[in-house]
């Protein structure tokens, strides 16, 4: 247990230290804000009450966009602080920690609440542009969204640490998320509906676990219950799997499951990569 919260502190520290990946990392969630909350949130109220009249008063879409962009955050952070797992193969830290009582086991749980911590503190921190964003979430929904943050960077880091455990540079790494983070962002209705995929895309969205993070968030920040039926439909806001409805429960359980998943496959990757 020691060993963990030695690594998790570590990582934390290393966080706090290095501003420029502390302002780096806000900038595409900022960047997407502007683009898809201030570019096309005119476009999309406009064509909301065009083909909903009343049904869709009280719809505001960067409300809507809001909690698909800390859950971006929380995604790329997650999986990016995996890297420090190569870097400290680069310089040698990892092997003098190898060689020390530390389980492996212990190591990389150790990394997996680092990266969970660090991107629920930049999702929190974003938190922040609600008052400038003119948006009216309630501080209770804000504080109640904040342990399923810390869920969803747990299960996401997972994936970022199975990757690290089996590629050996910083650049093969980058190149390899990538090609992973963006799929699993804009298939998963954090910055637009995906309820009207085609067949072989919807099978993605139903598997990507950030599309349920999202909805998740959403439905705890948002007051969807203000929302008429059709907006709700519109906006994606009822996953169905097998025509069934998801409810928050089980989404938070299948959350939970994928954690425990991809952490324990990360962390036999890592010991054998290690071995």
């Amino acid at each position: 247990m020691e060993g963990i919260i030695a690594i998790w502190q570590r990582d934390l520290t290393k966080f706090f230290r290095d501003r420029a990946r502390l302002l780096g990392s806000f900038s595409m969630p900022i960047l997407f804000l502007l683009i898809f909350g201030g570019g096309l949130s005119g476009t999309m109220e406009t064509m909301m009450s065009g083909g909903f009249g009343e049904e869709s008063s009280g719809f505001n879409y960067v409300e809507f966009v809001f909690p698909g962009i800390v859950a971006m955050t929380l995604l790329m952070t997650a999986i990016f602080s995996a890297m420090s797992v190569i870097e400290d193969k680069n310089y040698g830290y990892m092997k003098e920690i190898l060689v020390s009582p530390i389980s492996r086991v212990s190591i990389a749980v150790g990394k997996m609440l680092g990266a969970a911590t660090v991107s629920t503190i930049q999702g929190v921190i974003l938190f922040l542009l609600i008052p400038f964003l003119g948006l009216s979430y309630s501080i209770i929904s804000l504080i109640q969204v904040i342990p399923f943050m810390f869920l969803l960077g747990a299960a996401l880091s997972g994936v970022g640490l199975l990757f690290a455990s089996m590629i050996k540079s910083t650049q093969g790494f980058q190149l390899i998320v990538q090609i992973i983070v963006m799929p699993m962002i804009f298939l998963s209705g954090a910055l637009f509906p995906v309820s009207n995929m085609p067949g072989w895309l919807d099978v993605i969205v139903k598997l990507n676990p950030v599309t349920y993070g999202v909805d998740v968030m959403k439905k705890i920040m948002i007051d969807v219950d203000s929302l008429s039926q059709t907006v709700q439909e519109t906006m994606g806001l009822h996953i169905t799997v097998f025509g069934r409805t998801v409810s928050v429960f089980e989404e938070i359980l299948f959350i939970l499951a994928f954690a425990v998943v991809f952490v324990a496959i990360a962390t036999i990757s890592f010991k054998r990569a290690h071995a």
